[in-house]
């Protein structure tokens, strides 16, 4: 029988620092690389890590972690596989949600928005400067379909690294940017009085507001 563990003593007060309205940029993704660029320096683990969630047919969420690759034409860009389970569920929901968590800096950002394909040319130039052991793992993982076992991976793996021919991108691989409509920062802060403010576009314009926690 699993023991049973308490886990309703668990507590931590959040004291590490504040989030005012006066000290924030207009623009929220201005705030999204600073605080990015603070886990990084802070050597957060995975910092770019997030959870991606999209909504399976049936209305059905699903999440899994993912890696930022990179914030650019206002959109967080990440890669994966066209046919994977994501990948088809965006296929026919192009809206999805990202959460980003640095717990050591007791911080939080959640975003909301639509997502599209990179262009090929995107995919194929971040596609060539990916490690080759990485870019024959993307041609050798038929990614979220059953297989008979890892075997089945490694024997194909290692008869592409046989080969001396560069690794092309293939076909059904490649970049997403996802598009924010909303996007919320969450600082810990002592007595649960957390503070979150959230950015919403109108209009092509950011407007913020302050939430209780």
């Amino acid at each position: 029988m699993t023991e049973h563990k308490d886990l309703s003593s668990f507590r931590k007060e959040y004291v590490r620092s504040v989030l005012h309205e006066s000290d924030v940029p207009a623009d929220p993704l201005t705030l999204f690389n600073q605080w990015l660029d603070e886990a990084i320096a802070q050597q957060q683990p995975e910092p770019n890590a997030m959870t991606l969630a999209t909504v399976k047919p049936g209305g059905r969420p699903a999440a899994r972690v993912v890696l930022l690759k990179e914030v650019s034409e206002g959109g967080f860009v990440f890669y994966t596989n066209y046919e994977s389970a994501k990948g088809q569920e965006l296929e026919v929901n192009p809206h999805a949600s990202l959460v980003f968590l640095w717990l050591g800096l007791q911080r939080q950002v959640r975003v909301n928005g639509w997502v599209k394909k990179v262009s090929p040319e995107t995919s194929d130039a971040y596609f060539a400067v990916r490690p080759r052991n990485s870019q024959i793992g993307a041609l050798v993982s038929p990614q979220s379909s059953v297989i008979s076992g890892r075997e089945e991976l490694e024997q194909r793996f290692e008869e592409i690294s046989r080969q001396a021919s560069p690794v092309g991108r293939p076909p059904y691989w490649g970049g997403y940017r996802l598009t924010p409509d909303s996007i919320e920062f969450w600082q810990g802060r002592e007595s649960r009085l957390h503070d979150r403010l959230l950015y919403t576009k109108q209009d092509d314009q950011w407007h913020m507001v302050r939430l209780a926690p």
